[in-house]
């Protein structure tokens, strides 16, 4: 007895002109089939006329792929003449339907739409600003139940927080602040220089980095920094339910991640504009020297009284009060993303960039409550 012959698995097409005009079609037309030859395939489907009469009873696979490909071949029609089993043939009115199918158009824009669209900004920011509020109160909240109660305070928190922010960041910000103190002095010199007032250039890098850039510019670094790592470390916990389980412990999650951040942020940040200042000052005077020839000794000695000390106590309570904030916007966001990674990316973001603008905005506020204290008259 003849033994049956296996169908071959390689997608076949053979074109029989003449008489006949057939396309037999063999094999399987599936997508990991087709894949390797779907070139010359495509090709030779194209040779095909109105009339051929497509054979498929030699098909044995017939996947929504290699139907997508011989009804694209048909041009969107079925074939005059067409010879296919029952289970290729549902298979081809499901992909025949699937090409019909019309997607709705979106609606017309209206005027209406960015009323609502506005609306839901300003609700979105009603919701984060009583989200914050209320984060802030409980914090609040802890403090004081924390002074009651001293044998709970998160001291090994705390004091792994100041590490992670502040030792961990005093590299980079010795290394942003030298060079931000170079180029501002190089600036500086280059304008003073020709006007005869080589001697201000104290006055300026004293006032500019002590009072003003310092503060900012490590609040930047320190909110691209730590501010998201908070975020992150936050809404990792969240995707990966540590928060869920910290709350079915009956442990406060404020109490221990939040405050110990607050507190670390709130203290290293005077002592790192403290530290980023100083070397904005060294490399400014480094600068100073080679482009003026101002001596070191000088400028050390001039710099005390072209800049009074109440700049200093202003510059340390904007470093804590720069960094309060950023540790709160970034738990904040970090306490709102959601159990996904979208969520988690999105967040995290706009931490920073929240923290950044209101660090600005804060600085603005401080520069007009302060515009007369410490200023040389």
């Amino acid at each position: 007895m003849e033994s049956q012959r296996t169908p071959p698995a390689t997608p076949q097409l053979e074109l029989i002109t003449g008489e006949s005009n057939r396309a037999v079609l063999r094999g399987e037309w599936t997508l990991r089939r087709l894949s390797p030859v779907n070139s010359p395939l495509r090709r030779s489907l194209l040779k095909a006329n109105e009339n051929t009469l497509w054979d498929l009873s030699g098909v044995s696979r017939l996947d929504s792929f290699g139907a997508t490909l011989l009804w694209r071949a048909w041009g969107g029609r079925w074939p005059a003449n067409l010879n296919a089993p029952d289970a290729c043939r549902v298979v081809l009115e499901h992909s025949a339907r699937a090409a019909t199918l019309k997607l709705p158009k979106p609606p017309a824009y209206r005027f209406g739409d960015a009323i609502a669209a506005l609306g839901a900004r300003v609700f979105g920011f009603a919701d984060h600003l009583v989200a914050f509020i209320r984060l802030v109160g409980q914090l609040c909240l802890d403090f004081v139940y924390l002074l009651v109660h001293p044998g709970d305070w998160p001291l090994r928190e705390i004091s792994a927080n100041v590490f992670k922010v502040g030792v961990k960041a005093m590299p980079v910000a010795a290394l942003v602040g030298f060079l931000i103190g170079v180029v501002l002095s190089y600036l500086s010199a280059l304008q003073l220089k020709a006007y005869g007032a080589d001697i201000f250039i104290v006055d300026i890098l004293g006032m500019g980095i002590i009072r003003e850039l310092g503060p900012v510019l490590v609040s930047v670094l320190v909110a691209g920094r730590s501010g998201s790592a908070m975020t992150a470390q936050i809404g990792v916990m969240r995707v990966t339910e540590e928060l869920d389980a910290l709350a079915a412990l009956g442990i406060s999650r404020t109490q221990r991640l939040v405050l110990p951040k607050v507190l670390a942020l709130a203290f290293s940040m005077p002592l790192l504009v403290l530290w980023t200042s100083a070397s904005a000052l060294l490399g400014g005077m480094l600068s100073a020297w080679l482009q003026l020839d101002l001596s070191i000794g000088f400028f050390i000695e001039t710099l005390p009284r072209a800049v009074p000390l109440p700049n200093v106590f202003i510059g340390l309570a904007k470093g804590a009060a720069f960094g309060l904030l950023i540790a709160l916007v970034a738990c904040h966001f970090g306490l709102r993303i959601k159990p996904n990674t979208e969520s988690l990316s999105a967040n995290t973001t706009a931490s920073v960039v929240t923290a950044i603008t209101l660090v600005i905005l804060v600085d603005a506020i401080f520069a007009i409550a302060t515009r007369t204290i410490g200023v040389p008259g």
